[in-house]
């Protein structure tokens, strides 16, 4: 064996980037061959849906903007209904994580294609991972079904994104692209572009703060936020993702929010467990720490600090340790819950990562 042993899957996605690529959704429809498209987003996005629905002009089945946060099932099953009964033969999902999500959730129940238009940096439009709340509880899983048959990246259709959301959201790319790097099946191919997504949205996410309508800042925003979704679509989650889906699945935290708080506690958590993750990671964001790193970069952005901020309970903090320590998914780190619950109690406090 050598240091360059291992095993990589490369997804495969027609990606359309550049201003004004918006245009091209209809032919990217012809494309595929779909007829009857239908289009989500959530119900603040209804006007982004109708755009779409007039640029598909006759391929439009019809618009469901209805999605909502961390995708419960009941709205998932609404969705596929109504889809059903329309006899759309694909879905445009246009927004954010949530809108794509609801997309996801039609392909793995109806096997039918997504063209994904996102509005954020989230990145879900270019992974096979979906995510769905049942019972207070959010269950991710992988399936190749739910991975976008095409996606259209236009940076003016994140000109308006306030930056109060353009900045949680890319930093939940950010986060992306941190896990990555320490993943179980972490390859140098996809280091490579997790590094560089970092360093992307280190760089343009600042600029955006100060100039919301910067399209050069928005567009290299979106190519980061594009090499994050490839990194956590081709390796492992660890940690992090498993605490913000606990904490978004269980208490219905806000999503990009929460990964914002949470990352620089998460990264000083497992600093000592991945060095040269670390390493890279600081290398990328031009600090000297990682962990410090990422908290002054979410400081910078003016992102709230504390989960207390975005509607977290003190109380519940021992019951949100106990359920990221079940089933945990892979850490460079072992995942105890004493050290779980200190380190929830510091992204309560918003403390400066230790």
């Amino acid at each position: 064996m050598t240091a360059l042993d291992f095993t990589y899957d490369q997804l495969a996605a027609h990606v359309i980037f550049g201003a004004g690529a918006f245009d091209k959704l209809e032919a990217e429809a012809a494309r595929l061959k779909c007829e009857k498209l239908l289009v989500l987003s959530t119900p603040g996005q209804q006007a982004l849906a109708e755009a779409a629905a007039k640029r598909l002009g006759r391929r439009c089945a019809g618009i469901h903007a209805k999605a909502v946060m961390h995708v419960p099932v009941e709205v998932a099953a609404a969705a596929c209904a109504e889809a059903q009964r329309l006899n759309a033969d694909g879905a445009v999902a246009i927004g954010g994580g949530s809108t794509i999500g609801l997309g996801k959730a039609i392909a793995l129940e109806t096997g039918r294609p997504i063209i994904a238009v996102p509005t954020t940096y989230a990145g879900s439009e270019m992974t096979p991972i979906y995510g769905l709340t049942e019972a207070g509880a959010k269950k991710t899983g992988r399936d190749p079904r739910v991975l976008p048959k095409s996606v259209i990246y236009d940076p003016l259709l994140t000109v308006n994104l306030p930056p109060s959301v353009s900045g949680p959201s890319g930093m939940n790319a950010v986060a992306h692209c941190v896990e990555a790097l320490y993943a179980e099946n972490a390859n140098p191919v996809i280091s490579l572009l997790a590094e560089q997504g970092i360093a992307a949205l280190a760089k343009s996410l600042p600029r955006i703060m100060r100039q919301p309508r910067d399209v050069n800042a928005r567009a290299q925003a979106l190519y980061g936020a594009w090499l994050a979704g490839t990194a956590l679509g081709s390796v492992g989650m660890a940690l992090h993702h498993k605490l913000c889906h606990t904490l978004g699945g269980s208490f219905n935290l806000p999503h990009a929010e929460t990964h914002t708080i949470v990352l620089p506690h998460a990264v000083a958590y497992n600093a000592a467990a991945a060095p040269e993750a670390m390493a890279r990671i600081a290398q990328a964001l031009g600090a000297a720490s990682a962990a410090a790193g990422l908290f002054d970069l979410a400081a910078a952005l003016g992102a709230k600090p504390a989960l207390r901020d975005i509607g977290m309970r003190e109380a519940d903090l021992d019951t949100a340790a106990e359920l990221a320590c079940r089933n945990p998914y892979y850490n460079p780190r072992p995942v105890e819950q004493p050290a779980i619950r200190a380190l929830l109690d510091d992204a309560y406090h918003g403390r400066r990562p230790r």
